[in-house]
């Protein structure tokens, strides 16, 4: 059976691949950067965030036991609501965007990376193959973040070069374009 991480990056990419269809006739290099940003944090940080709090939260010691954790652990509750603030940044970057999609990156990069290293602490210093250690969770860990802040990147400089273009850092928040689209 493939671990849920497979299965969030199954649905990030069926998503942006619906979105981009029904988008087809307006698409652009920045609309399809926009699009799999947009799945990308609302799946990969927010419908995966919540899932990993109500994991911590309410299967804590199954969870534990997945990582190669005691039971019990009491840093698991912290980490249950630091998921749970990734996503609500993800969630609410879909309503939500130009700096805001930053700020969401940044925050649930610094989370999912210093994660994924302490994934390979534990298995370089201990041997922790635990599935939820070592497995799909370690990959989604690293990639989705280094894969995010490529794209936006990306898409901060298609938007300087292209005259017209939707200020994407920012400076447009003042009069309320944070919230231009809503797909």
């Amino acid at each position: 059976m493939p671990s849920i991480w497979s299965l969030f990056l199954i649905l990030i990419l069926l998503a942006a691949a619906i979105h981009l269809i029904v988008d087809r006739k307006s698409l652009s290099r920045t609309r399809v950067l926009e699009i799999l940003i947009l799945w990308s944090l609302v799946i990969g940080f927010g419908v995966g965030g919540v899932f990993s709090f109500f994991g911590h939260t309410f299967m804590a010691d199954e969870i534990a036991a997945s990582i190669g954790w005691p039971a019990g652990n009491p840093f698991q509750q912290e980490v249950a609501f630091a998921n749970l603030a990734i996503g609500v940044l993800g969630l609410l970057a879909f309503r939500f965007r130009d700096s805001f999609w930053l700020a969401a990156i940044i925050a649930g990069s610094v989370f999912f990376i210093g994660a994924g290293l302490g994934h390979l602490h534990q298995i370089y210093a201990y041997g922790n193959l635990a599935p939820n250690n070592a497995g799909m969770v370690l990959v989604f860990d690293i990639a989705l973040p280094v894969a995010l802040m490529l794209m936006y990147a990306a898409l901060a400089v298609l938007r300087r070069k292209s005259p017209g273009s939707q200020d994407f850092t920012g400076a447009g928040e003042a009069s309320g374009d944070t919230a231009r689209r809503t797909a």
